[in-house]
């Protein structure tokens, strides 16, 4: 997906530098050339498998990981034929809320736990409770928590903190021989550099640091007595915008690169979003439509709300909050519906098209009427953290009838994730006590226009479509190296950042939505007795 024509920009190659940015996904890395400025000149996308395991385990392996990012940036650098010298830093960012545990030499003992494994629930409850108990949180502890960090481990089991509390009482002997724990940002920055670092703004999910003071973030000593982790297993901690070193030469002559290129700490992919959707100022909203999704702001204030989930944590940016929040499933309903319904590959199916699914989908839902014939999707194959923390409710079609087709069914997906955005847009507006006048849509989501429509009509707010919205992240994570090596300024990236199209909403489908909208939070409210029984781990 080339953006620039690398023949042109030769033109002015003398002048141009460029940030190496890579972006770790769920479902593999992208790898981009950015100039300075923010414009992407290429970018590459490689495929990494995930593993899922009965009891609600989610694992990948850092090596996979690393060789598909070796492998994109080789083809990058010989499409491209940028010179080495040009690309002057290196800057990941990557799915947060993980957990790599690597020995002295840096060398990953076993897969990596990623953001969707629950399987430390148990271990963490152990930590969190207490004899005054709040919904699971003795009241002591949650007061302590909330009020150095912000925000709480969640009951899920879904944050690092009770990754490595599974490894402590399922894989001792893992836990013993491991010297650091990492974020698979944090690991990516010590495969290039060798040196072991967590940035103030990926360590966060740890629960682990201080973060009242947004200049003086640390760890504090009593979060970590608490949560019973060996403190000498933590990285040290890093600003996001500090440089971390030099490349490692060995990995310089591997993937084609300069020994004189730098690494920034870089940050996780939701505060790289942040960065790159240009809604950079307080309250300017972006929601993010990828694997999961988030609806988010930057914020002057450090604020939590238990009831839906909800906080204010440090942002990449300097001396900046931002509200954090997660959506577990938006565009995988769509990844789900091709693998397991329409296009699965089995006996019903021994001929299955070659065209883009996805395309035909847009094409298929364009077809029906705003509505679905309410039919209702609720997204939710993977549980929910926010506006509720519900790991045990799943998704399902609503009001299916004779009568109800394929197409009904597809857009009834794409409108079941916007609906869950707007239960989203309800909490987050609340939080910050205002309404956003508009909202920047980005992540693979936002390349649909007729997903942007339905976004703009359900959540009746205009909805700013940004160009090439896949690459968002990796925009940030340059503009983000640019700020860190003094060659941009926040009040800069906004006006880097192009807008597509706008969507406004359309009147005459409010009472319609609204009224959908009302029946998705029903459906959640009347089931979700009944799913937490079906889906109670033994």
């Amino acid at each position: 997906m080339s953006f620039v024509d690398p023949e042109q920009v030769n033109v002015t190659t003398e002048q141009t530098r460029y940030i190496l940015a890579i972006d770790l996904g769920t479902s593999g890395p992208k790898v981009a050339l950015v100039s300075v400025q923010g414009q992407v000149l290429d970018c590459l996308v490689e495929k990494t498998p995930l593993e899922l395991f009965p009891g609600g385990g989610a694992e990948q392996a850092p090596e996979d990981w690393w060789n598909a990012i070796a492998r994109g940036v080789k083809k990058l650098l010989a499409k491209t034929r940028i010179p080495p010298e040009q690309i002057i830093a290196v800057s990941n960012t990557t799915q947060w809320s993980g957990t790599v545990a690597v020995d002295r030499q840096g060398k990953p003992l076993m897969n990596a736990i990623i953001w969707m494994d629950s399987r430390g629930a148990k271990y963490l409850k152990r930590i969190t409770g207490g004899i005054l108990n709040y919904d699971g949180y003795d009241l002591k502890k949650l007061f302590k928590w909330l009020r150095k960090t912000g925000g709480l481990p969640s009951q899920s089991g879904k944050d690092p903190v009770a990754h490595i509390l599974f490894i402590k009482h399922e894989l001792p002997q893992i836990y013993q021989n491991t010297y650091k724990f990492l974020e698979p940002k944090d690991y990516l920055n010590l495969k290039f550099t060798g040196k072991f670092a967590a940035g103030m703004d990926s360590i966060v999910l740890h629960w682990l640091t201080d973060n009242r003071d947004i200049q003086n973030l640390r760890y504090d000593q009593e979060l970590i007595r608490m949560s019973t982790i060996d403190p000498d297993k933590l990285p040290p901690l890093k600003k996001s915008t500090d440089t971390l070193g030099r490349i490692l030469p060995e990995i310089a002559r591997e993937l084609g690169l300069s020994e004189d290129t730098v690494v920034v700490m870089g940050t996780p992919d939701i505060q790289s979003a942040t960065i790159g959707s240009g809604a950079v100022r307080d309250y300017e909203a972006h929601l993010y439509i990828g694997t999961s999704s988030w609806l988010t702001c930057h914020v002057p204030f450090k604020k939590t709300d238990i009831l839906l989930n909800m906080a204010s944590i440090p942002s990449a940016l300097p001396n900046k909050y931002f509200v954090a929040n997660e959506q577990e499933c938006a565009g995988v309903c769509l990844t789900y519906l091709k693998d397991n319904l329409f296009a699965r590959k089995d006996e019903l199916n021994t001929n299955p098209k070659t065209r883009n699914v996805y395309e035909i989908f847009n094409q298929m839902a364009e077809k029906v009427p705003p509505g679905s014939n309410k039919v209702i999707f609720t997204p939710w194959l993977y549980g929910e953290r926010t506006p509720v923390e519900d790991h045990t409710i799943r998704g399902g079609f609503h009001n299916l009838s004779l009568h109800t087709t394929r197409d009904h069914m597809i857009r009834a997906v794409f409108e079941g994730v916007a609906l869950n955005s707007r239960w989203l847009l309800q909490s987050v507006e609340k939080f910050v006590k205002r309404p956003f006048p508009q909202i920047t849509m980005i992540g693979g989501g936002a390349i649909s226009d007729l997903w942007c429509q339905i976004h703009a009509d359900i959540l009746n707010r205009p909805i700013r479509q940004v160009k090439n919205p896949i690459e968002t992240n990796v925009r940030g994570a340059a503009m983000l190296a640019s700020l860190s090596l003094g060659l941009i300024t926040v009040d800069q990236i906004a006006e880097q950042v192009p807008i597509a199209n706008t969507w406004n909403p359309r009147p005459e489908h409010r009472a319609l939505y609204d009224e959908l909208f009302e029946s998705f939070l029903e459906i959640y409210h009347q089931n979700r007795r009944i799913h937490a029984r079906l889906n109670r781990q033994k």
